[in-house]
This record gives C-alpha cells, sequence and structure tokens, in this order.
C-alpha cells in the first residue's frame, strides 16, 4: 500500500499545472516511548494535544490488564514521560474516571506553571481534577470534562454514566452521575460549559433542546443523549455528536449494550446561539478536527449512503461539503489537521489480515503518502479495549504521537517529522 499512495502522490502532483505545491514532511520510524510491563496509551482521546506546553513531558495513563471494560474498581496511572530525561516515567496521580479510548480525558492547562485537568471519581461523584503536578496543588470542578478550549479556561461536559450504558467504551463505570434512563429526551441535561477558572458551569445546550434536529423515535423505547465534542481554537464554537438510540430496553436485553444508533453532527456558539447541523439526513458523522475557528473535517457517510467518506465544510456553508480523494479515503479514520492546516493525517480500522493503515493527505491537491501499516494482534481486538492509533500532532508540527499493539503491547509511540 505504501507504494502504491506514493505512486499516487507523485502522479497527483504531475497534473497540478505546474502550481508550487507544499513538499510533504518526512515522517520518520516509530519509537516507543512507554515500556512493559504495564500497557499504555496517551491519556486523552485523538487530536488532543498531549505535550506540556513546554513539550518537555507526554501524558500517559498506564494499565495492568485489557480485554474488557474498566470496572469503577479499576485504577489507573496517569503519568509523564520525560522526553529530555531519557522517556523517564513519572507517575503523578491514579483515576478510576477512564477508558481504552479516551484514556482520562487529560488536557494541558497553560495559565499556571505545572496545571493539568483529568477526570476522577471523588466524593461519590465523576469531577474534574486540576491538578499542579509540580506542587501537589488540586481543585475539584464538579462535572468531568470533555473537552477544553486552548487557554484551557473553558471546558465541555457531558453525563459519563449516560455513555457508559449508551457507548460504555466512552463512559465511566459507577456512580458518579445520574444516567437519567428514565428520560428519552432530558431537559436538565445535555452539553455543559464551564469555567476551570472559577468553576461557574451552565447548560449550553439540552438534549430535549436537540430533539426537533435529530432523528426521529420510531419506537416507544428510545434514548437521545450528546457525545464526542471538541471547541474551535478561537473558542467561540463547538462541534459534537448527537445521537438516538431505537429500541433501548430491547437492544440492552439482546446483548447488555447498546449496538445501533442514529447519529446527527451538531455545531453551536459557545454563548448557546446558531445549533447547526453539519449535514443532511443520513449522513450521519464520526471522527472529527477544527483547522480552524470555521472550517472542520468530518467523517461521515457521503449522500447518506454506505460510504464513509473525509469531508472538509464550513460552519455556515454546510451545502459544499468537499469529499476528500474519492475513492481512495472513503473509509472512517481519525482525521486530524497538522498545525500549519496544509495536511490531513487519519488512521482508521483494522483490515482483513489485521493491520491498521495510516496516511497523510494534502489537502491542495488531495495527493497522499502512507505512513505504514500496523499490526493488531487477537487480543487488542476486544471491543472495549481495541488499541486504536489515535494519532496527534505536537503543537509545532515537529512529532506524530500515537497508540499501538504492533509490538504485542500497548504503548505509547513517537514519530518525528521534518518539514521541507
Amino acid at each position: 500500500m505504501k507504494r502504491s499512495l506514493s505512486i499516487l502522490a507523485g502522479l497527483l502532483a504531475l497534473v497540478s499545472c505546474g502550481r508550487q505545491l507544499p513538499p510533504f514532511p518526512e515522517v520518520g520510524e516509530p519509537y516507543a516511548i512507554t515500556q512493559g510491563p504495564e500497557d499504555h496509551l496517551l491519556a486523552n482521546y485523538f487530536g488532543i494535544n498531549p505535550w506540556s506546553p513546554d513539550g518537555r513531558y507526554v501524558c500517559v495513563l498506564g494499565t495492568d490488564f485489557t480485554g474488557r471494560l474498566a470496572e469503577e474498581t479499576d485504577t489507573a496511572t496517569v503519568a509523564l514521560v520525560d522526553m529530555a530525561d531519557s522517556c523517564r516515567y513519572i507517575p503523578i496521580s491514579r483515576t478510576t474516571c477512564w477508558n481504552f479510548q479516551e484514556a482520562a480525558m487529560f488536557h494541558w492547562i497553560p495559565w499556571e506553571d505545572g496545571l493539568c485537568a483529568f477526570n476522577d471519581f471523588r466524593d461519590g461523584r465523576f469531577v474534574t481534577v486540576l491538578y499542579n503536578w509540580k506542587t501537589g496543588g488540586e481543585r475539584i470542578v464538579s462535572r468531568p470534562v470533555s473537552a477544553v478550549d486552548p487557554t484551557g479556561e473553558w471546558a465541555l461536559s457531558l453525563n459519563y454514566a449516560r455513555l457508559r450504558v449508551c457507548r460504555p467504551d466512552y463512559g465511566y463505570a459507577g456512580d458518579g452521575q445520574d444516567p437519567l434512563l428514565d428520560q428519552v429526551w432530558p431537559e436538565k441535561d445535555g452539553l455543559w460549559l464551564i469555567n476551570l477558572k472559577t468553576g461557574e458551569e451552565k447548560l449550553l445546550l439540552s438534549v430535549a433542546a436537540a430533539r426537533s434536529l435529530m432523528p426521529e423515535m420510531t419506537s416507544d423505547d428510545g434514548l437521545a443523549y450528546f457525545c464526542h465534542t471538541i471547541i474551535s481554537p478561537d473558542a467561540s464554537k463547538v462541534f459534537f455528536l448527537a445521537r438516538t438510540v431505537q429500541g433501548f430496553k430491547a437492544q440492552l436485553a439482546e446483548r447488555g449494550y447498546i449496538y445501533s444508533w442514529d447519529t446527527v453532527s451538531f455545531t453551536i456558539n459557545t454563548d448557546g446561539t446558531d445549533l447547526r447541523r453539519c449535514f443532511p439526513d443520513g449522513w450521519k458523522g464520526s471522527h472529527f478536527n477544527w483547522k480552524d475557528s470555521q472550517t472542520l473535517a468530518v467523517t461521515a457517510r457521503w449522500n447518506g449512503n454506505g460510504c464513509w467518506a473525509h469531508t472538509v465544510f464550513t460552519v455556515g456553508d454546510e451545502e459544499n461539503v468537499r469529499h476528500l480523494a474519492p475513492g481512495i479515503m472513503d473509509w472512517d479514520g481519525h482525521c486530524v489537521f497538522s498545525p500549519n492546516g496544509l495536511f490531513l493525517s487519519s488512521e482508521g480500522y483494522w483490515n482483513k489480515d489485521g493491520y491498521r493503515s495510516w496516511v497523510l493527505l494534502r489537502l491542495e491537491d488531495e495527493a497522499l503518502i502512507s505512513l505504514g501499516s500496523f499490526f493488531v494482534p487477537e487480543g487488542y481486538k476486544e471491543q472495549y479495549s481495541r488499541c486504536d492509533l489515535h494519532a496527534r500532532w505536537k503543537p509545532d508540527g515537529s512529532q506524530l504521537a500515537f497508540n499501538s499493539v504492533h509490538e504485542g503491547s500497548r504503548q505509547v509511540y513517537l514519530r518525528d517529522v521534518k518539514w521541507k
């Protein structure tokens, strides 16, 4: 695949009418920055920066099991890897609010040296812990964090207990929140906006308030919820997914978990105005990243059919959705823009041979190159503890970080990036 994609990149470049195109960077071979006997993953979701503001430390999560969901008694280690000291491993805390997909939703908070935020269970509640790992000082915010803006001041929160029922691999076990399972369309729960400096919180959008724009329930046994949030670089907008589950109790009775849902992709201003659907009916939405404060990449069902596609669009001009590399990137991938906005990294799910493919696409002409294929052993294919690559860029563009199991255990890897 790597050779064929490289050839394709060359052919597309030849037909670019002689325009000066940005050269692809040189992406180095992966090297592990964590090691056993524990498994490790980056301490947050794909696309979220794991590097400290000074670039010295990378946040990771350590766990001693795989092959199942994390339960409320399963504690993971919140740790840092010191890149200036031979990848020295520095445990800084422990948490029971985590999962194998989003870890503990760790975020660096830049307004205080050494300050970070991650989710935990404290005094019977799911909360955000604002922790200074250099001083040991901490402050508790009353709701768990799902996204933080680049300044570290504003955060979003969701109902992680409801997610535990609807999407167990993204929720938290235990009684830290009320899942409100007796409410199909909750009026007093949904997407919360929190000021991390003051602790002030407000309900930005209730699930009930989005009802008219979400798929209609066709059964008496349904449930609606929000998930997957990200704040724009200027903190003016939020992208999130909203889902409806048909036959909620029937699905639980049959399999013990939810396996079928309908999805709508939304944006909303952080002042609660201008709720907008990103796509027509049936397009759904899966993975996403902001390029700037107006432009998004989202993987969606192109034209509402069975084909996943990488798309780019501008908020306010959703009718003009760009389909990236049709026929080539028609799959669901974890799409993240390079810091210079010229390239899109994306990696997806394993193929029939057990390999995950990773590509880098140049947005101007949609040429792309392979960044390799990574083998997934059987022990890491279990639905809830699977290991997605979940790549993300260092803010200065000099490295890529990702999780992988291609060497036999779940560890964190870096790749050096040289720009030409």
